[in-house]
């Protein structure tokens, strides 16, 4: 399987019809194979909430999902993409969007840029999608928002130059300063031919991490801090102990992110602490920090597949568990310091301390690694947040493993 197919995320069916709506289109040059898939094969694009078309995935564990949450497509790139970020609209704007997907990251923050903006700024974006039929299915869905009609005005042409599409039946002119640009490609190899200190903003919605880990892997994230300004935000959905490491050992402050449609809220990263404002939940900061949950995905040549990623780190996992970090079984490393009076529970926690070298949970061990948690605060500081934090009991656990408690 080549890696386009492997990394569409959409059902596959959808897939193949959108594919032959669109060949039958370049061939007889008609509007009608185009016009004809939404009203045809309405079971595979489901209304959210909000009104908004989400489409379905393709079968993954057993379990079909959409692109987006239930309670709203759009809502969900306003909430989690647009109104952390803040943006500037009285200077030019430039955001990468990356799994661009059927536009509506793009579309909301057009829709930003339009309603906040003097007219004097100007606004670029860079969308990038590897799956031709997952920009096509952007066409078809109807437009939530005015904006998602300029981005669909772009995946036309885009699809155009690149001989998947053939006519032109969008009619939204895109604005003069409003500049759109499509790449069609695998993500990882694009953002390694993008400047220096290019983005104010940063938009990453992968389907998953099981899914897609090349494209939140530690290496992937180097690139996002080589390409983005010092007072950029990246904004991604997920809470994945992982991705954020990730972000981490890839030189960014972590915080939390929006909650909108899920349990948990999602993640923004900036080089700049003074850009973030709440800090993550204390227990997500000592699992990061000591346990092998929280070590990232590695990809090192920006070239390995998602089943390579996936099988590398859980080899990484198990030679780091009981080794350099706390084994993450029974969320051990949350009960250190912590008077414990379930006991079965206590002694398998203690067993998995011990083998780091720390007594037990009330052990001076135990308390000298997460004392930096002893600051922790909800307002996020510049000396004071969750990258500091998370760094320090790093290295704390580092001396009690290697008996260099001062």
């Amino acid at each position: 399987m080549s890696y386009v197919k492997e990394s569409t995320v959409i059902d596959e069916t959808i897939y193949d019809l959108i594919k032959e709506a669109f060949d039958n289109e370049r061939k007889y040059k008609d509007a009608k194979y185009r016009n004809s898939i939404f009203a045809e094969h309405k079971e595979y694009f489901v209304k959210t909430d909000d009104g908004s078309y989400s489409i379905k995935s393709k079968e993954i564990n057993h379990k079909v999902e959409t692109l987006h949450t239930s309670t709203g497509a759009i809502s969900e790139s306003f909430e989690k993409f647009i109104k952390p970020l803040k943006l500037n609209y009285d200077e030019d704007i430039t955001i990468l969007d990356i799994c661009a997907g059927l536009g509506y990251n793009s579309s909301a923050a057009i829709d930003d840029f339009i309603k906040n903006s003097d007219g004097n700024a100007n606004l670029h974006i860079d969308m990038l999608e590897i799956s031709k039929p997952t920009l096509a299915a952007g066409l078809m869905v109807p437009s939530p928002i005015k904006a998602h009609d300029i981005t669909k005005k772009a995946i036309e042409q885009a699809l155009i130059d690149s001989n998947y599409a053939s006519l032109e039946l969008e009619e939204t002119i895109i604005p003069n300063n409003i500049d759109l640009e499509i790449h069609i490609d695998d993500a990882r190899q694009v953002i390694q031919k993008l400047e220096d200190k290019k983005y104010d903003a940063i938009f990453l919605d992968p389907f998953s991490q099981n899914m897609s880990p090349e494209l939140l892997s530690v290496d992937f994230f180097k690139e996002f801090r080589r390409v983005i300004k010092d007072n950029g935000i990246v904004a991604t959905y997920t809470s994945s102990a992982p991705v954020r490491m990730g972000f981490i050992e890839a030189d960014f402050y972590v915080s939390l992110g929006p909650i909108f449609g899920r349990f948990q809220g999602g993640t923004l990263a900036s080089p700049n602490p003074k850009n973030l404002r709440k800090s993550l939940a204390r227990n997500d900061e000592i699992k990061m920090a000591l346990s092998d949950v929280g070590i990232p995905f590695r990809d090192p040549n920006l070239n390995l597949s998602s089943a390579e990623i996936l099988d590398n780190r859980r080899e990484e996992r198990h030679l780091a568990r009981h080794n350099t970090k706390i084994s993450s079984a029974v969320k051990t490393p949350i009960f250190l310091a912590q008077d414990m009076d379930d006991k079965p529970l206590k002694r398998r926690v203690e067993r998995n301390l011990s083998k780091m070298n720390i007594p037990g949970v009330l052990s001076k061990e135990a308390f000298y690694i997460v004392e930096p948690e002893n600051d922790y605060m909800e307002e996020y500081l510049e000396d004071n947040n969750s990258r500091t934090r998370i760094l320090k009991m790093m290295k704390r656990l580092d001396d009690v493993k290697n008996k260099n408690l001062n």
